[in-house]
Protein backbone atom coordinates (compact mmCIF):
# COMPACT_ATOMS: atom_id res chain seq x y z
CA UNK A 1 0.00 0.00 0.00
CA UNK A 2 1.31 3.44 -0.87
CA UNK A 3 1.83 5.82 2.03
CA UNK A 4 -0.57 8.76 1.99
CA UNK A 5 1.23 12.05 1.44
CA UNK A 6 -0.23 15.53 1.23
CA UNK A 7 -0.56 16.76 -2.35
CA UNK A 8 1.63 19.73 -3.20
CA UNK A 9 2.02 21.73 -6.42
CA UNK A 10 5.47 20.19 -6.84
CA UNK A 11 4.19 16.59 -6.65
CA UNK A 12 1.23 17.02 -9.00
CA UNK A 13 1.16 17.33 -12.75
CA UNK A 14 -1.09 16.92 -15.75
CA UNK A 15 -0.27 13.58 -17.36
CA UNK A 16 -1.09 13.23 -21.06
CA UNK A 17 -2.72 9.86 -21.74
CA UNK A 18 -3.36 10.53 -25.43
CA UNK A 19 -3.31 13.53 -27.74
CA UNK A 20 -5.06 16.31 -25.82
CA UNK A 21 -6.34 14.00 -23.05
CA UNK A 22 -4.84 14.61 -19.62
CA UNK A 23 -5.40 13.30 -16.13
CA UNK A 24 -4.63 14.90 -12.79
CA UNK A 25 -3.95 12.16 -10.26
CA UNK A 26 -3.80 13.00 -6.57
CA UNK A 27 -2.05 10.78 -4.01
CA UNK A 28 -4.31 7.90 -3.14
CA UNK A 29 -5.39 6.64 0.21
CA UNK A 30 -7.12 9.61 1.83
CA UNK A 31 -10.77 10.50 2.10
CA UNK A 32 -11.53 13.68 0.16
CA UNK A 33 -8.77 13.18 -2.42
CA UNK A 34 -9.96 12.60 -5.98
CA UNK A 35 -8.72 12.67 -9.56
CA UNK A 36 -9.68 15.02 -12.39
CA UNK A 37 -9.26 15.25 -16.13
CA UNK A 38 -8.80 17.62 -19.06
CA UNK A 39 -9.70 17.21 -22.73
CA UNK A 40 -8.38 19.74 -25.26
CA UNK A 41 -10.29 20.34 -28.49
CA UNK A 42 -10.20 23.00 -31.22
CA UNK A 43 -12.57 25.35 -29.39
CA UNK A 44 -10.99 24.98 -25.95
CA UNK A 45 -10.89 22.78 -22.86
CA UNK A 46 -13.30 20.50 -21.06
CA UNK A 47 -12.46 19.97 -17.37
CA UNK A 48 -13.70 16.75 -15.75
CA UNK A 49 -14.34 17.27 -12.03
CA UNK A 50 -12.88 20.09 -9.96
CA UNK A 51 -11.53 18.51 -6.74
CA UNK A 52 -12.56 19.76 -3.29
CA UNK A 53 -10.56 22.43 -1.43
CA UNK A 54 -8.17 25.22 -2.36
CA UNK A 55 -4.95 23.24 -1.80
CA UNK A 56 -6.27 20.78 -4.41
CA UNK A 57 -8.04 22.89 -7.02
CA UNK A 58 -5.63 25.83 -7.07
CA UNK A 59 -2.62 23.89 -8.47
CA UNK A 60 -4.95 22.01 -10.81
CA UNK A 61 -6.39 25.26 -12.17
CA UNK A 62 -2.88 26.68 -12.62
CA UNK A 63 -1.82 23.62 -14.62
CA UNK A 64 -4.93 23.91 -16.80
CA UNK A 65 -4.22 27.62 -17.32
CA UNK A 66 -0.73 26.75 -18.55
CA UNK A 67 -2.29 24.90 -21.49
CA UNK A 68 -3.17 28.39 -22.76
CA UNK A 69 -6.63 27.50 -24.02
CA UNK A 70 -10.00 28.72 -22.73
CA UNK A 71 -11.91 26.41 -20.39
CA UNK A 72 -15.29 26.14 -22.11
CA UNK A 73 -16.91 23.30 -20.21
CA UNK A 74 -16.81 21.60 -16.81
CA UNK A 75 -18.33 18.12 -16.46
CA UNK A 76 -19.11 16.84 -12.96
CA UNK A 77 -19.14 13.05 -12.70
CA UNK A 78 -21.11 13.11 -9.44
CA UNK A 79 -22.24 15.53 -6.77
CA UNK A 80 -20.00 14.59 -3.86
CA UNK A 81 -18.07 17.50 -2.47
CA UNK A 82 -14.64 16.06 -3.33
CA UNK A 83 -15.59 16.32 -7.02
CA UNK A 84 -17.44 19.64 -7.08
CA UNK A 85 -15.76 21.85 -4.48
CA UNK A 86 -13.54 23.61 -7.02
CA UNK A 87 -16.20 24.69 -9.51
CA UNK A 88 -15.36 28.36 -8.90
CA UNK A 89 -11.80 27.72 -10.07
CA UNK A 90 -13.19 27.78 -13.63
CA UNK A 91 -15.58 30.76 -13.49
CA UNK A 92 -16.09 31.17 -17.25
CA UNK A 93 -16.95 27.56 -18.05
CA UNK A 94 -20.40 26.10 -18.47
CA UNK A 95 -21.12 23.41 -15.86
CA UNK A 96 -22.69 20.15 -16.97
CA UNK A 97 -24.16 17.77 -14.41
CA UNK A 98 -26.83 15.14 -13.89
CA UNK A 99 -30.13 16.28 -12.33
CA UNK A 100 -29.08 14.68 -9.04
CA UNK A 101 -25.74 16.49 -8.98
CA UNK A 102 -27.44 19.76 -9.90
CA UNK A 103 -29.84 19.35 -6.98
CA UNK A 104 -26.96 18.77 -4.56
CA UNK A 105 -25.16 21.90 -5.78
CA UNK A 106 -28.27 23.91 -4.98
CA UNK A 107 -28.38 22.73 -1.35
CA UNK A 108 -26.59 24.26 1.60
CA UNK A 109 -23.40 22.37 2.40
CA UNK A 110 -23.60 20.10 5.48
CA UNK A 111 -20.31 21.62 6.51
CA UNK A 112 -20.09 20.12 10.01
CA UNK A 113 -20.66 16.64 8.61
CA UNK A 114 -17.90 17.22 6.06
CA UNK A 115 -15.56 18.50 8.75
CA UNK A 116 -16.25 15.49 10.97
CA UNK A 117 -15.77 13.01 8.14
CA UNK A 118 -12.65 14.69 6.73
CA UNK A 119 -11.01 16.36 9.75
CA UNK A 120 -7.65 16.93 8.05
CA UNK A 121 -9.43 19.33 5.67
CA UNK A 122 -11.55 20.99 8.37
CA UNK A 123 -10.13 24.51 7.99
CA UNK A 124 -10.25 24.42 4.20
CA UNK A 125 -13.80 23.07 4.28
CA UNK A 126 -14.79 26.04 6.41
CA UNK A 127 -13.30 28.30 3.74
CA UNK A 128 -15.12 26.33 1.05
CA UNK A 129 -18.44 26.89 2.78
CA UNK A 130 -17.73 30.62 2.62
CA UNK A 131 -16.62 30.51 -1.04
CA UNK A 132 -19.43 28.21 -2.15
CA UNK A 133 -19.77 26.30 -5.38
CA UNK A 134 -21.29 27.21 -8.72
CA UNK A 135 -24.66 25.75 -9.77
CA UNK A 136 -25.01 23.59 -12.85
CA UNK A 137 -25.72 25.59 -16.00
CA UNK A 138 -26.69 22.58 -18.13
CA UNK A 139 -28.42 19.33 -17.14
CA UNK A 140 -27.39 16.00 -18.64
CA UNK A 141 -30.31 13.58 -18.31
CA UNK A 142 -29.33 10.98 -20.91
CA UNK A 143 -26.50 9.70 -23.04
CA UNK A 144 -25.13 12.48 -25.25
CA UNK A 145 -22.45 13.12 -27.83
CA UNK A 146 -21.15 16.06 -25.86
CA UNK A 147 -18.41 17.38 -28.14
CA UNK A 148 -16.59 16.07 -31.17
CA UNK A 149 -14.46 13.87 -28.91
CA UNK A 150 -16.50 13.39 -25.74
CA UNK A 151 -19.53 11.23 -25.01
CA UNK A 152 -21.39 11.49 -21.70
CA UNK A 153 -23.05 8.36 -20.33
CA UNK A 154 -25.29 8.28 -17.25
CA UNK A 155 -24.61 5.44 -14.83
CA UNK A 156 -26.06 4.15 -11.57
CA UNK A 157 -24.82 2.05 -8.67
CA UNK A 158 -22.47 4.40 -6.85
CA UNK A 159 -25.23 7.00 -6.78
CA UNK A 160 -28.30 7.42 -8.96
CA UNK A 161 -26.73 10.36 -10.81
CA UNK A 162 -23.19 9.55 -11.95
CA UNK A 163 -21.77 10.44 -15.37
CA UNK A 164 -19.11 8.56 -17.30
CA UNK A 165 -16.94 10.63 -19.66
CA UNK A 166 -15.79 8.62 -22.67
CA UNK A 167 -13.14 9.75 -25.15
CA UNK A 168 -13.47 6.90 -27.63
CA UNK A 169 -10.79 8.11 -30.05
CA UNK A 170 -8.26 7.90 -27.21
CA UNK A 171 -9.64 4.65 -25.69
CA UNK A 172 -9.99 6.50 -22.36
CA UNK A 173 -12.94 6.66 -19.97
CA UNK A 174 -13.08 8.94 -16.94
CA UNK A 175 -15.28 6.86 -14.67
CA UNK A 176 -15.66 9.16 -11.68
CA UNK A 177 -16.58 7.14 -8.61
CA UNK A 178 -17.88 4.17 -10.57
CA UNK A 179 -14.26 3.04 -10.17
CA UNK A 180 -12.01 3.09 -7.13
CA UNK A 181 -8.62 1.46 -7.79
CA UNK A 182 -6.40 0.58 -4.84
CA UNK A 183 -8.85 2.41 -2.58
CA UNK A 184 -11.91 0.95 -0.86
CA UNK A 185 -15.09 2.40 -2.38
CA UNK A 186 -17.57 4.37 -0.33
CA UNK A 187 -21.09 3.12 -1.00
CA UNK A 188 -23.21 4.82 1.65
CA UNK A 189 -25.68 5.96 -1.05
CA UNK A 190 -25.01 3.12 -3.47
CA UNK A 191 -26.65 -0.06 -4.60
CA UNK A 192 -23.68 -2.40 -4.45
CA UNK A 193 -25.33 -5.21 -6.41
CA UNK A 194 -26.39 -2.87 -9.21
CA UNK A 195 -23.00 -1.16 -9.13
CA UNK A 196 -21.21 -4.48 -9.64
CA UNK A 197 -23.46 -5.28 -12.60
CA UNK A 198 -22.93 -1.84 -14.18
CA UNK A 199 -19.18 -2.45 -14.16
CA UNK A 200 -19.71 -5.11 -16.85
CA UNK A 201 -20.77 -2.30 -19.20
CA UNK A 202 -17.95 -0.01 -18.06
CA UNK A 203 -15.42 -2.71 -18.93
CA UNK A 204 -16.55 -2.58 -22.56
CA UNK A 205 -16.09 1.18 -22.96
CA UNK A 206 -12.31 1.66 -22.98
CA UNK A 207 -9.05 -0.05 -22.10
CA UNK A 208 -7.79 2.94 -20.08
CA UNK A 209 -9.95 3.74 -17.06
CA UNK A 210 -9.31 6.85 -14.99
CA UNK A 211 -10.99 6.24 -11.62
CA UNK A 212 -12.38 8.83 -9.27
CA UNK A 213 -9.89 7.59 -6.69
CA UNK A 214 -6.58 5.79 -7.12
CA UNK A 215 -4.21 5.14 -10.02
CA UNK A 216 -5.17 4.59 -13.64
CA UNK A 217 -6.28 1.04 -14.35
CA UNK A 218 -8.09 -1.25 -16.70
CA UNK A 219 -10.24 -4.34 -16.70
CA UNK A 220 -8.12 -6.19 -14.11
CA UNK A 221 -8.61 -3.44 -11.54
CA UNK A 222 -12.27 -3.08 -12.46
CA UNK A 223 -12.92 -6.78 -11.93
CA UNK A 224 -11.25 -6.65 -8.51
CA UNK A 225 -13.61 -3.81 -7.55
CA UNK A 226 -16.55 -5.80 -8.89
CA UNK A 227 -15.61 -8.83 -6.78
CA UNK A 228 -15.27 -6.63 -3.70
CA UNK A 229 -18.75 -5.13 -4.18
CA UNK A 230 -20.26 -8.57 -4.56
CA UNK A 231 -18.36 -9.79 -1.49
CA UNK A 232 -19.95 -6.95 0.51
CA UNK A 233 -23.40 -8.05 -0.67
CA UNK A 234 -22.68 -11.71 0.09
CA UNK A 235 -21.46 -10.79 3.60
CA UNK A 236 -25.12 -10.23 4.63
CA UNK A 237 -24.29 -7.60 7.20
CA UNK A 238 -21.25 -9.32 8.71
CA UNK A 239 -18.15 -7.26 7.89
CA UNK A 240 -15.91 -10.18 8.86
CA UNK A 241 -17.48 -12.31 6.11
CA UNK A 242 -15.95 -10.33 3.24
CA UNK A 243 -13.04 -12.72 3.02
CA UNK A 244 -9.57 -12.23 1.52
CA UNK A 245 -8.90 -10.70 -1.87
CA UNK A 246 -7.00 -7.96 -3.71
CA UNK A 247 -8.74 -5.48 -1.42
CA UNK A 248 -6.50 -6.63 1.45
CA UNK A 249 -3.91 -4.14 0.13
CA UNK A 250 -6.37 -1.29 -0.47
CA UNK A 251 -6.48 1.96 1.50
CA UNK A 252 -9.46 3.06 3.59
CA UNK A 253 -10.57 -0.41 4.72
CA UNK A 254 -12.60 1.16 7.52
CA UNK A 255 -15.22 1.72 4.81
CA UNK A 256 -15.97 -2.02 4.81
CA UNK A 257 -18.40 -1.58 7.67
CA UNK A 258 -20.29 1.16 5.82
CA UNK A 259 -20.46 -0.82 2.59
CA UNK A 260 -21.58 -4.08 4.19
CA UNK A 261 -24.21 -2.30 6.27
CA UNK A 262 -25.55 -0.47 3.20
CA UNK A 263 -25.84 -3.73 1.25
CA UNK A 264 -27.68 -5.38 4.14
CA UNK A 265 -30.07 -2.43 4.46
CA UNK A 266 -30.99 -2.61 0.78
CA UNK A 267 -31.45 -6.39 1.03
CA UNK A 268 -33.97 -5.70 3.80
CA UNK A 269 -35.79 -3.16 1.65
CA UNK A 270 -34.45 -0.14 3.56
CA UNK A 271 -32.95 2.59 1.37
CA UNK A 272 -31.17 4.34 4.23
CA UNK A 273 -27.78 5.84 5.00
CA UNK A 274 -25.90 3.31 7.17
CA UNK A 275 -25.65 4.14 10.86
CA UNK A 276 -21.86 3.64 10.58
CA UNK A 277 -21.73 6.46 8.02
CA UNK A 278 -23.90 8.72 10.15
CA UNK A 279 -21.54 8.18 13.09
CA UNK A 280 -18.54 9.01 10.90
CA UNK A 281 -20.24 12.30 9.98
CA UNK A 282 -20.89 13.14 13.62
CA UNK A 283 -24.61 12.38 13.80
Amino acid sequence: MLAAVPPTPESLTLTELADGVFTWLQPRGRTGVTNAGVVVEDDGITVIDTLMVRSQWEPFAEAVKALDRPVRRTVLTNGRIDHVGGTKAFPASAIYASPQTSDLLDLEMPIEAYRNFMPEFADELTELAEIGTRPATHIVDGAAQFTGRIELLPAAGHTSGDLLVLIADADVCFTGDLCFFGVTPLAFQGDLELWADVLDAVAELADILVPGHGPIGGEEELRALQRYLRACVDARGDVHAIGPGPWDAWAERDRDAINVERAALLAAGRDEVPSSMLRAMGF
